[in-house]
This record gives structure tokens, C-alpha cells and sequence, in this order.
């Protein structure tokens, strides 16, 4: 073949390739605008679920806040539910250049994504009404009159609750780039001070200004980057052992 049709086989190739792409992003966005819709009926009862344990009530002082909570409420139940259906396309997106044992490796990832999601947001959401603003009105002391808007209380809880939800999300990022030979168990050892020093500063960001409570944030954060070094020897382990397998194999 010719270097002008070879050329030509990359390029439709390529091409085939983000088309495919696009097609699986359109269906993702398709299922996360019906999540989006779902979630906007149940507006609701997702709001009573967020303010049920709190011992005061939320103002609003706009009609802006009103349909910034709707939005909000609905959004978050839309990307919750529709993290496993993103993991799930870009799985399906690489599936043909994985190997059949690769292939069930990572489908386990798939499920893996949305629970550690959850988990975290859970998590964040514990740390938020048990800890942070109990310690947060604690500081007032009948010093003001209290009057919390939507828009401001649910600003500031989502900006300590998401950073969690990514955070963990680490162990299975670590076995996914160590499985794709870009990261290394003994690279996250040799760099584990640095990974400390950053978990701390993201603790003292999303906690207020406190040593007991900033500990207690970072303090998980710094277990989860240990559990994520532990599972990517694992993997790294597993992936040595094939490589061995395999090289006995073509000798």
C-alpha cells in the first residue's frame, strides 16, 4: 500500500474513532439531561432531605435563589446518576484495544466510580453537619441574629462536600493509570510527603479555620492516599506477573 492510501486508512480511522466518541459523549449527555429532569421533579424532597437535620430555616431574598435551588438539587442528582453511564462509555470507548482479561478488570471500575462518588459526598456531608457548622454557629454566641439564605448555605455545602466526592475517586484513578504503566506504587511512595502537604492545604480549604477539625478532614484524606498505594501494588503486581507470563510464552 501506498504511503498516501496508508495515510488516508489513519485519517478515516481516526476519524471513525471520534465520531465514535462524540456519539457516546451525546448519549451521556442525553441520560444526564433526563437524570436532570427527573431530579427537577423530585426538587422537593431532595431539598427535605438536605435540610431536615438542620434546626433552623433557609431564607431566600430573590425569586433567582428559588430557581438556582432547582437547578442545583437537580444537577447533582443528575451527575451522581449519570458518573457509572459516563465510566461505562469511555469502557466501551477503549474496550477494543483492551485484552479479554483487561476488559474485566476494568469493568469493575465502572461500579467502583459511583460508589466511592457517593461515598465521598457522603462523607462530606457528615463532616458538614456535624462538625463544621456546629463549630461555625458555636463562634456566634448570640452575637447576631442568624438568617441563612439558600443560595449561601447550599454554596457553602456543596463546596465542602464535592471536593470529597473527587477526592475519593483517587484509589481507583491510582490503579487505573498504574494498570496503564503512567503511574507507579513506588512513584506515590517516594512522592507520599508531597501528596500529604497537598491533602492537608485541601483539608484546611474546605474546613474552617480550626487545627482539631482540619485534622480530623485530613487525617481520612491520608488513609484513602495509603489505601489507594496499597491497591495500586496490587495492580502493579498483577501487571509484572503477565508481562512475566507473557515473555516466557515468545522465549
Amino acid at each position: 500500500m501506498s504511503d498516501n492510501g496508508a495515510q488516508i486508512d489513519k485519517e478515516m480511522n481516526l476519524t471513525g474513532h471520534l465520531s465514535e466518541l462524540r456519539n457516546r459523549l451525546i448519549v451521556t449527555a442525553l441520560f444526564f439531561l433526563a437524570f436532570f429532569i427527573v431530579g427537577f421533579i423530585f426538587v422537593k424532597d431532595i431539598y427535605s432531605f438536605f435540610v431536615n437535620d438542620l434546626d433552623f430555616k433557609l431564607t431566600v431574598i430573590s425569586p433567582g435563589e428559588i430557581i438556582w435551588i432547582h437547578f442545583t438539587m437537580a444537577g447533582l442528582v443528575a451527575i451522581a446518576a449519570t458518573l457509572p453511564l459516563l465510566a461505562l462509555q469511555i469502557w466501551l470507548f477503549i474496550k477494543p484495544g483492551l485484552t479479554p482479561t483487561e476488559r474485566k478488570a476494568s469493568l469493575a471500575y465502572i461500579p467502583a466510580v459511583f460508589i466511592l462518588f457517593i461515598v465521598g459526598l457522603v462523607f462530606g456531608y457528615i463532616m458538614f453537619i456535624k462538625l463544621i457548622l456546629p463549630f461555625l454557629l458555636s463562634l456566634n454566641s448570640g452575637m447576631f441574629n442568624e438568617m441563612f439564605t439558600v443560595d449561601k448555605y447550599f454554596r457553602f455545602l456543596l463546596r465542602i462536600t464535592l471536593p470529597f466526592a473527587l477526592l475519593f475517586e483517587i484509589p481507583i484513578v491510582a490503579m487505573f493509570l498504574t494498570a496503564l504503566g503512567v503511574l507507579t506504587p513506588d512513584f506515590m511512595r517516594k512522592t507520599r510527603k508531597y501528596a500529604y502537604l497537598v491533602l492537608v492545604i485541601i483539608g484546611t480549604i474546605v474546613t474552617p479555620p480550626d487545627f482539631i477539625l482540619q485534622l480530623v478532614v485530613a487525617v481520612p484524606l491520608i488513609i484513602l492516599y495509603e489505601i489507594s498505594i496499597y491497591l495500586a501494588a496490587i495492580v502493579y503486581r498483577r501487571k509484572l506477573k503477565k508481562h512475566e507470563a507473557f515473555m516466557r510464552e515468545e522465549s
